[in-house]
């Protein structure tokens, strides 16, 4: 009796604690293989209006504005293609108040020209704090699904924004 009672309460609990999405859509695709989010990126916001405003009235050290800026993170995303092999994926991610917004989203087709199988994908450090901007991560893949080592890739963005894609050298 006290195993029926015990089975009964953890499906009872099981069903209760069903995530939201079980009835529609999952939130993260199934194709969706690896997600690192790291680095962090800032550019002063597009303000046309505040532009247009400074245009009329001419600033002065006195009425200066501080610059808007526009803040986030980047994310790389392997998502797993009907054949196995990855695209990855390169977000910039706008931290807002309402959250996270993605502000562009891109291919890397330096990945996809390969087809590769992803194994892992891995930030320089798991701290989640960098003190400069940009990106580094690396990518693990393997060219052939039977290599017995995966080759390791570097994904980096400077200060600039420039993006860098090379095999690593250890």
């Amino acid at each position: 009796m006290h195993r029926h009672a015990l089975a009964t309460a953890l499906t009872l609990f099981f069903i209760t604690a069903a995530p939201a999405w079980a009835e529609g859509e999952p939130p993260v695709a199934e194709t969706v293989t690896f997600v690192v989010s790291t680095g962090f990126w800032e550019e002063p916001a597009d303000d046309a209006a505040a532009e247009g405003a400074t245009a009329t009235k001419p600033e002065t050290a006195e009425t200066a504005q501080p610059t808007a800026m526009r803040r986030g993170y980047y994310k790389l995303v392997a998502v797993r293609q009907p054949d196995g092999t990855a695209e990855i994926h390169l977000q910039q991610i706008e931290t807002t108040a309402s959250g996270p917004k993605i502000a562009s989203s891109a291919v890397l087709e330096e990945f996809s020209a390969m087809k590769p199988y992803v194994t892992d994908i891995r930030p320089e450090n798991s701290a989640g704090i960098t003190t400069q901007p940009g990106l580094f991560a690396t990518i693990y893949l393997k060219t052939d699904p039977k290599a017995a080592e995966p080759e390791s890739w570097t994904v980096v963005i400077d200060d600039l924004g420039e993006i860098r894609i090379e095999r690593a050298t250890n």
